[in-house]
């Protein structure tokens, strides 16, 4: 398996190679990303493929000091794929805008109830995820899915960790409220 700077050395010197290097590195997990956002495999083909494309022509920008290679790629994904929604869908009202948020709910009740058993309400959790703005639902999976940390997240999202942290525990009550309601 070649690391990172391997791979990179790869594109930066063999075209052809070191693109076919990336993709099959890379390709799954950022074709797992974007078709979790946009639901739809031949558009998150197209993305992935458009994603690929756009690192190819902006390697020399990729800094290994801020980010691994997969994040930075992850990053560029996450972009491509707002821009693609932002022109195909209306706009979604985020849930800063909802006043869910606003109900004081403790860490361990969230933590409760969001972790049950409950086959019921893990099928109702996986349909009100499935319901969330394309940024939510990348957040909760690379966070809590991929097992990302924060500041992992907030560099592929491009958001300030603190203020990611707090999008994250607004999603939950978000979530733990949609629940109560089963």
């Amino acid at each position: 398996m070649k690391t990172d700077k391997q791979i990179v050395e790869a594109v930066m010197s063999d075209q052809r190679k070191g693109l076919n290097l990336m993709v099959s590195h890379y390709g799954q997990e950022i074709f797992g990303i974007v078709v979790r956002i946009v639901g739809d495999v031949m558009d998150a083909e197209e993305l992935t493929q458009d994603t690929f494309l756009r690192a190819f022509r902006c390697m020399s920008s990729y800094d290994p000091q801020r980010a691994s290679l997969g994040t930075w790629l992850c990053r560029i994904a996450y972009r491509l794929t707002l821009d693609f929604l932002k022109r195909r869908r209306p706009l979604l009202v985020s849930i800063e805008d909802s006043e869910v948020w606003q109900t004081d709910i403790s860490d361990e009740q969230l933590e409760a109830e969001l972790s049950t058993g409950y086959e019921e309400r893990i099928d109702r959790l996986e349909e009100l995820i499935e319901h969330l703005a394309p940024d939510e639902r990348l957040l909760l999976m690379l966070h809590y899915f991929e097992e990302r940390p924060l500041d992992e997240c907030s560099y592929i999202m491009d958001v300030n960790p603190h203020a990611l942290a707090n999008r994250l525990y607004r999603l939950r009550k978000k979530l733990y409220k949609q629940l109560q309601k089963i």
